[in-house]
Formats: C-alpha cells, sequence, structure tokens
C-alpha cells in the first residue's frame, strides 16, 4: 500500500495553495460569507480554467482524468482557505453519479460541468435530516409528477440542475432536473456554518422517462458511490480546516506572551499543540488510505467511514483546543478561526454524520 503523494499530486497542491492564497484570501471569505449568495462567480471560472471542475472526469469528456486521490489533495487545500464554491457538491457527488448515469443527457452534461457553465448539486434529505434513502417520503415516477421538498440542499440559489432522489419502481429514482423547471422553488435556509443551504419545494414538476438517470427503481446503485466519495471529500476537507487551525495555534503560541515569555514555552500549551499535529496528521492518513482504495478499485463502505467517523471528532476537537490556545482572540468574528470551526461542524454533518459512519463500521465487522 502506497498512497503517498506522487509528484504530480505534490505540484497540484502547491498550485492550488498559492492559487487560493491570491484569489482567496481569509478576508475575502470572511466578506462572502456576510453575503447571501456566499459565491463568486469569477472564482469558480478561474478553478475550472485551471481544471479543478473536471477533475473527476475522464479527458475524452472533456475533464482532467484525474483519480479521487487527486481530488482529496486539492480539497485538503480548499478546506485550509475555508474556500465557498460548491466543489465537492458539483464536481465530486453530482459527477459521480452523472459518470455512473446510464442516458445520454447525463453524460452531455459532463463537459459543462468540467468547464464550469453549468453546477450541479444533489438534492436528498427530508425531514428525518439524515444522508440516508430508508426514511424518504417523496415519490417520483417517470413520466409523472413530483410532489414535495427537500431539505438542506447546498448551493442551490447558483445551481442549474438538481439531482433529485424518491422513491419510485418501488425502490429509488434519481432523476435530473433543470432548476428553472416549472414548479420548482428554492428557499434560503439559516445556517449557523458557512455553507448556503436551502429547501427547494416541487410544486406538482413534471418529470420525464428521459430524466431518469438510471433504469428505474435502480437509483441506489448510483447514490452508494457518491456519498461514499462526497463523505471522504469532505473528510478531506476537514482535515485541511484543522491543520489551518493548527498553524493559527502555533503561531499565535509564539508571539502572545504571558508572565514574560510565549504562551508556546509553557509545557501544557506545547502538549496542546502536539495533540492538534496527532489529530491532524492521523486524519490525513485514514482519508488518503481510504481515497487510495477507490482509486485502486479496492473501495468499501467501511474505510471511507472510519475516515469520516474519525476526521470528524478529530478535527472538532482542533478547532475547540484552537479556540483554547487563541483565548479570547479565537472567539472575535475578526479573527479567522471561528469560519474553519463552523466549516468543520458543517463538513461532519454532511453524507452523514458521525453516528451514521460508526453504524456502518459496525456492520463491517458483523456488529448489528
Amino acid at each position: 500500500m502506497d498512497f503517498a503523494p506522487t509528484p504530480q499530486q505534490q505540484l497540484l497542491a502547491q498550485s492550488a495553495r498559492a492559487f487560493l492564497q491570491q484569489h482567496c484570501p481569509i478576508e475575502r471569505v470572511q466578506a462572502l460569507a456576510l453575503e447571501p449568495a456566499g459565491f463568486a462567480s469569477d472564482l469558480w471560472k478561474a478553478m475550472a480554467m485551471l481544471g479543478w471542475t473536471g477533475l473527476l472526469i475522464p479527458q475524452e469528456q472533456g475533464g482532467g482524468g484525474g483519480s479521487m486521490l487527486d481530488v482529496v489533495t486539492l480539497v485538503e487545500e480548499m478546506g485550509r482557505a475555508c474556500l465557498p464554491a460548491p466543489f465537492i457538491q458539483s464536481a465530486v457527488v453530482a459527477t459521480s453519479i452523472l459518470l455512473d448515469a446510464s442516458t445520454i443527457t447525463a453524460h452531455r452534461l459532463l463537459s459543462s460541468l468540467a468547464l464550469g457553465d453549468r453546477i450541479a448539486t444533489m438534492a436528498l434529505v427530508e425531514e428525518s435530516g439524515r444522508f440516508d434513502w430508508e426514511p424518504l417520503d417523496t415519490r417520483c415516477e417517470a413520466p409523472g409528477r413530483l410532489v414535495g421538498r427537500k431539505l438542506f440542499v447546498k448551493d442551490a440559489h447558483v445551481a442549474s440542475d438538481l439531482i433529485v432522489v424518491a422513491r419510485g419502481g418501488g425502490a429509488l429514482n434519481v432523476v435530473l432536473l433543470p432548476v428553472d423547471r416549472k414548479g420548482i422553488r428554492v428557499l434560503p435556509l439559516d445556517a449557523m456554518g458557512g455553507d448556503k443551504l436551502f429547501e427547494v419545494i416541487f410544486d406538482d414538476v413534471e418529470v420525464k422517462i428521459e430524466d431518469l438517470l438510471a433504469s428505474e427503481g435502480c437509483g441506489k446503485d448510483l447514490l452508494a458511490p457518491a456519498l461514499r466519495l462526497g463523505a471522504l471529500a469532505r473528510s478531506a476537507e476537514m482535515v485541511g480546516a484543522a491543520a489551518r487551525i493548527l498553524d493559527l495555534a502555533v503561531e499565535h503560541a509564539r508571539v502572545r506572551v504571558q508572565s514574560g515569555r510565549p504562551i508556546g514555552a509553557f509545557q501544557a500549551i506545547q502538549h496542546d499543540c502536539a495533540d492538534l499535529l496527532r489529530d491532524v496528521m492521523a486524519s490525513r492518513a485514514l482519508v488518503q488510505e481510504a481515497a487510495w482504495l477507490v482509486t485502486t478499485g479496492l473501495a468499501s463502505d467501511a474505510g471511507t467511514a472510519v475516515a469520516k467517523a474519525f476526521s470528524t471528532e478529530a478535527c472538532l476537537r482542533v478547532a475547540r483546543r484552537g479556540h483554547q490556545i487563541m483565548g479570547a482572540l479565537g472567539y472575535c468574528e475578526e479573527h479567522p478561526l471561528h469560519l474553519f470551526h463552523k466549516r468543520i461542524i458543517a463538513a461532519g454533518l454532511d453524507c452523514g454524520d458521525t453516528s451514521q459512519h460508526l453504524e456502518t463500521v459496525a456492520s463491517s465487522i458483523g456488529l448489528s
């Protein structure tokens, strides 16, 4: 097993960090967080020109032909910058579904996603709040009409296409709908984190047979791998945010003077910083291992679940202890620490929370 970054991945990480430092400094992130849209179209277009939005799409379809190891390398840098963009929703989750879909419409959309001309997001969650298909009540037959609502749909205000998951054909249906189709309404939801979340209402929306992305009732085969990749990408994002918190905490410990010397000279602070480093490195190793399993075709639900469950708890520890090291400064809105903390909380809930992934791990070792 060798999942050490290749020279190409090291170059990708270096170039991504340089790009984000120039085009997405933390001051811009703070400003975008206060805006209702929270989205910079010029930044998205620049990312598309770099090939990021089509990283998972094969070259013959206009993409970069990258692997999941490439994606987690890139997303970790996005987490370090607290990038406000629908990359994971569109370039990872939605792209994964469309790549596995069996329709010509899905494959045509991939080139537009790669160019950054269109943005897709998934509408899955309902009243239960769980990223799971078991509690879904909304029904969708094709051809037919779609009535109901989806909650916590990310970046629906900038999306051009919705991938909607609903019951139909005795199992699951996954349909691709343009956001501007008659009967679809997008309403903003209040959220503490940096994610822009929306309620999407379907008021007697027409669903055509060509809107289906898989044979009727076979949506689970598209959904499960996409959620796995989404959980892995959000784990990498948490690692990046935690790594940035580590840097902020260490720098603060070097310059903050108490009792005549930097607080980093006190053993208690040194132990805290060592704990932050341990949690970041352990989370990164698990994420890279899970991405290696996906890239080599050995992917299992358990590997991704372990990475997501551990990273959620470990990165939250980093954020909380970072606040303790920073003291009152870390609780000021002018300081960026709160942005990374909120991003970790939001990412930890996306594509399955800790309890959901621990259930997957338990099932994989024979525990019910």
